[in-house]
């Protein structure tokens, strides 16, 4: 046994099952690590570095699903090759449904078992090249662009980054705001610690406690075993707030408490946690409005070190590195060689009014990596919208479209950008007159880079 090809953690209760598959994968030059119940299972991955897992589901006192699940709180990014031999349509559904990889009924054949194991693990090894080609571009606070503006806000960052005062970052939606924060985190004394990141705007209401400071067993229905909450989890590193502003009133004073203290209770319990976490905050909107209802005592918490980033359309003559750049990565994430772009191109780019900022500008770039023909970008191969063709009714974008599923995305996009320019921007009340969430309302408007305010 070298364990030269990699590490397996089988999980069954059946120990004749375990020591065949040892036998197998061990033959063919894996490590197998064995587990013969559910917690044994979770304190194997805690322990050791596993490449795949083959999980049971039907084990005592903790099902497969049950393991899974609290593989997911704990954030631990395993392949799972589940394997049962009871109803198993019903459990492959189930199995894929809590995240596993692939299914695998009993009783198997041993090529089977071969072919899931490698399969799954080179789901991992292209997971987590795509994480660490992320890590090398994006995630690791790379800040593109050269511009005034931009200048006076990495000069901000590189100071305040070392420093354990926290950070508000205002500006619109997709101009980099995880990003800057990212960078910040990178630069800090805590780089090696966790970034945990809340979404404050995509959480209803009613979960934004347990999603922050986490729950006890029982605290509320399907509260079913205790949840870490982010605070925990950033613990020793940097927790990032983003969208702040969309915080409820009752979110708001725990989390004031608990930045006064470095402490609080997980919902439903009573036992006091401490933590060491440094807090960033983002926002697209002014937390001083007084119709917004934020706590001044917690922006003030939260204001002791503001960035502001500018909109794309302030910083223009970073629109073509910026491009380039999405350009490029797109390009190397799809193993496809980096497409030249045509001058004109960036002429038109650089007249457009992109009320979804740099995250609209990334979008465009991956799209085009993708759909224009030849080797160079060309102004045909831009979209009506952006002035290729020298504009057009939006009967003329949405008939443009190559491809159905193209054409239900633009025309999404158009309506709802549409109703939330009828609203004042207001995404509450948009969503209300549309009879959606506003959580759902906005995962739209960060998936299609839509305004949320007037441009001037």
């Amino acid at each position: 046994m070298n364990g030269k090809k990699g590490v397996i953690l089988i999980a069954d209760d059946d120990r004749g099952l375990r020591e065949m598959v040892r036998q197998v994968l061990e033959y063919d030059g894996y490590q197998v690590i064995e587990a013969e119940d559910g917690p044994q299972a979770l304190q194997s991955l805690r322990r050791a570095a596993c490449d795949v897992m083959l999980l049971d589901v039907k084990m005592p006192g903790m099902d497969g699903f049950e393991v899974m699940e609290a593989m997911r709180e704990d954030a631990i990014e395993v392949p799972v090759v589940v394997i049962s031999a009871h109803d198993a349509v019903a459990n492959a559904v189930e199995a894929i449904r809590h995240g596993a990889y692939d299914f695998l009924e009993k009783p198997f054949k041993k090529e089977a078992l071969k072919v899931r194991v490698q399969k799954a693990q080179e789901h991992a090894q292209l997971r987590r090249a795509n994480r660490e080609l992320a890590q090398a571009t994006h995630l690791s606070g790379e800040i593109i662009g050269d511009s005034l503006p931009m200048r006076e806000v990495k000069e901000l960052m590189e100071k305040v980054a070392p420093t354990p005062a926290r950070v508000l970052i205002t500006g619109e939606n997709g101009t980099g705001k995880e990003l800057l924060a990212r960078a910040i985190h990178a630069r800090s004394s805590r780089a090696d610690g966790p970034f945990v990141e809340v979404n404050c705007a995509a959480i209803p209401d009613d979960l934004i406690e347990s999603e922050l400071f986490g729950h006890e067993k029982g605290a509320f229905t399907g509260a079913d075993r205790r949840r870490l909450g982010k605070f925990e989890r950033a613990h020793g590193g940097t927790l990032f707030l983003d969208e702040v502003g969309d915080m409820s009133l009752a979110a708001q004073a725990k989390v004031l408490r608990a930045l006064e203290s470095s402490a609080f209770e997980r919902v439903g319990g009573q036992d006091l946690i401490h933590v060491d976490v440094r807090v960033i905050a983002a926002t697209n909107r002014d937390l001083q409005d007084e119709s917004l209802q934020f706590r001044q005592d917690l922006f003030y918490r939260l204001n002791v070190i503001q960035i502001h980033l500018p909109a794309l359309r302030e910083r223009v003559e970073d629109i073509e590195p910026l491009f380039l750049h999405f350009l490029t990565t797109a390009a190397v994430e799809m193993g496809q060689s980096v497409k030249a772009v045509d001058p004109a191109v960036m002429e038109i780019l650089r007249r457009q009014p992109w009320p979804g900022n740099v995250r609209e500008l990334r979008n465009l770039a991956e799209r085009l990596a993708i759909v224009a023909a030849g080797d160079t970008i060309r102004p045909a191969d831009l979209p009506i919208a952006t002035g290729a063709a020298g504009g057009g009714s939006l009967g003329e974008d949405l008939f443009s479209c190559a491809t159905f599923n193209e054409f239900k995305v633009a025309s999404e996009s158009a309506f709802l950008q549409h109703k939330l320019r009828e609203y004042g921007y207001n995404v509450s009340r948009t969503a209300e007159e549309l009879g959606m969430q506003r959580s759902n309302l906005y995962k739209k408007i960060q998936k299609y880079g839509l305004q949320t305010s007037e441009t001037v």
